[in-house]
């Protein structure tokens, strides 16, 4: 079953970027590792980092369906930084993952424990519904 695991991170302006440089040196090589096992595992099916939330937009149709934007949100007490799709036999095991992507160290290499949110990845809807 595939999942999504959700990686949320703190206030835009005290993240990675302000980390000293063997921090964050440290904190990239343990995301491209986990990334490289879960891809061994045969586990990974994607993984992407977002940017920041000085970035996004909420996007809604008007009446005639032009966009309507709203945003930036800076502002935010936490924004999603990254997310990770993985395809597990079971949601003990994406939660394992998920443990892991937490536990990423910070600053001075104490482990971050920040929140991942796991949610199952619906494939299609239930047959009734189509």
């Amino acid at each position: 079953m595939k999942y999504i695991l959700m990686m949320n991170t703190m206030k835009a302006g005290q993240g990675v970027l302000n980390w000293p440089g063997k921090d964050l040196h440290a904190h990239i090589a343990f995301m491209m590792n986990l990334n490289k096992e879960l891809r061994e595992n045969g586990e990974l099916v994607s993984a992407e980092g977002l940017s920041f939330p000085d970035q996004a937009r909420v996007v809604r149709a008007a009446k005639d369906g032009t966009p309507i934007t709203d945003g930036v949100f800076p502002e935010s007490k936490e924004f999603l930084a990254g997310f990770w799709i993985v395809d597990v036999d079971s949601p003990e095991r994406a939660y394992a993952i998920a443990a892991k992507a937490s536990a990423a160290p910070g600053p001075g290499g104490t482990p971050l424990n920040m929140p991942i949110e796991v949610r199952p990845v619906m494939s299609a809807p239930p047959p009734e519904m189509v």
